[in-house]
């Protein structure tokens, strides 16, 4: 919700609308539509158990990791960090990254990146590599459900 002056922007949780990601069914709720930002990328990741979001990467795009519930795991390139609680990793472009999930309990992300909109015109850019494909900390689950 906007503010009568526009110099600010107020997203209530009762407006934030969820949806399940297109591939690896996640669901998340898109921050920066419902506020109205033009230069800023931020959603919420709440990753069940045993679950992984696409092995990706981005072309021009910073992305700010930061764990709200649980601990979180991230893979960036070869190395996979373990995150606490209001922990915070920061990746750069150009380097491949998963978020995932190897425990029994649900962790909420909230990722945000900049600039917001990047110009794809190779898919193979963003997903050099199968983008479906899990962390070895998840080897012999099946993600996502079919």
């Amino acid at each position: 919700m906007a503010s009568d002056d526009e110099r600010f922007a107020v997203l209530l949780p009762q407006e934030t609308p969820w949806r399940v990601s297109n591939m690896m069914k996640i669901p998340n709720a898109d921050l920066a539509d419902g506020l109205g930002s033009e230069r800023l990328g931020a959603r919420l990741w709440r990753l069940p158990p045993y679950s992984a979001n696409t092995w990706h990467r981005h072309v021009e795009q910073e992305e700010l990791y930061v764990v709200l519930e649980g601990v979180g795991r991230l893979r960036v390139g070869g190395t996979t960090v373990t995150v606490p609680k209001h922990g915070a990793v920061l990746v750069r472009p150009a380097c491949l990254r998963q978020v995932f999930n190897d425990t029994d309990q649900e962790v909420l992300w909230l990722i945000v990146g900049a600039p917001r909109h990047e110009e794809i015109t190779d898919r193979s850019s963003i997903y050099p590599e199968d983008p479906l494909q899990l962390p070895v900390e998840l080897r012999g689950r099946t993600w996502p459900p079919e």
